[in-house]
């Protein structure tokens, strides 16, 4: 059977899946496609537009942690169109001199991201798609040295990448497992790995979302706590472990009526051993 055409992610009559986190966070930089699929999502879930929200704080609190711990040059996986707290933002203002990279495979992503990065040398974007590992790490290392700890953030990113191979990984057909393990294997000792990943919090209405997805530009892949954990084989998480996004070392006490469960996981891993001085 001959693989199905992959939808085009510039058409705008076609909902896409960065342009519905957009909405989710409510951004504008979105079209009707990407509304009308975001709402019915959210009518399904209706804690996704608050998951958006803390996966953002989640990823606020893991770049300071990240640079806290000595980081200094982190990759942002997926980085999706350019919002309020971006990734070099929260690392400049405690390490002024980390180096971020963000890559996105949709060409309108980076446009934006190339248009309001005025970031100097600390800041890149580069277009490459996760799925082709070896073609990611060759564009990579011409921005980063992975002789030296290296932090991949891949938030909200491998839930729409099945298990498996798809075709060619040199092509963009790895699987998520596959991914994370080339990441592991290119980094030095004391990289981290920073991962957030929706799951199945409600399967009565799961197939309609699968579905909704499967029109847009991405399919969803829902995996299972100890499936989610299996992406960290070979790092060790931090404390708390793998947990809700808002549970990860919150910067204080949770709100009492929260009526809405997360609906994914979200954790931080580190690769053992001595990092470079």
């Amino acid at each position: 059977m001959e693989n199905q055409a992959a939808p085009d992610i510039t058409d705008p009559d076609i909902p896409n899946v960065a342009r519905m986190y957009d909405y989710y966070l409510g951004g504008k930089d979105n079209f009707a496609a990407d509304r009308a699929a975001a709402e019915q999502i959210m009518k399904l879930f209706p804690g996704t537009r608050d998951s958006a929200r803390e996966n953002r704080a989640f990823l606020s609190r893991a770049v300071r942690h990240l640079v806290d711990s000595g980081v200094r040059q982190i990759v942002d996986l997926g980085s999706g169109l350019p919002t309020q707290g971006n990734t070099h933002e929260i690392a400049h203002a405690v390490a002024p001199g980390t180096r971020v990279v963000y890559v996105d495979y949709d060409p309108v992503v980076c446009t934006h991201g190339r248009a309001l990065l005025t970031g100097g040398d600390n800041v890149s974007i580069v277009q490459a798609d996760v799925r082709a590992p070896e073609m990611l790490l060759a564009e990579l290392r011409k921005h980063v040295d992975f002789d030296r700890p290296v932090a991949f953030l891949l938030l909200a990113v491998l839930h729409f990448i099945p298990d498996e191979h798809t075709g060619d990984e040199h092509t963009g057909g790895a699987g998520a497992y596959e991914i994370v393990r080339r990441l592991h294997e290119a980094s030095a000792p004391g990289s981290h790995l920073v991962v957030s990943h929706a799951t199945d919090t409600r399967p009565d209405t799961t197939p309609e979302a699968l579905e909704i997805y499967n029109q847009a530009t991405a399919a969803l892949s829902l995996r299972t706590h100890a499936e989610i954990t299996r992406l960290f084989d070979g790092y060790q998480l931090a404390e708390p472990g793998l947990v809700f996004p808002k549970d990860w070392r919150p910067d204080g006490p949770p709100p009492l009526d929260d009526p809405n469960p997360s609906v994914g996981y979200a954790g931080v891993g580190r690769k053992p051993g001595p990092a470079a001085a």
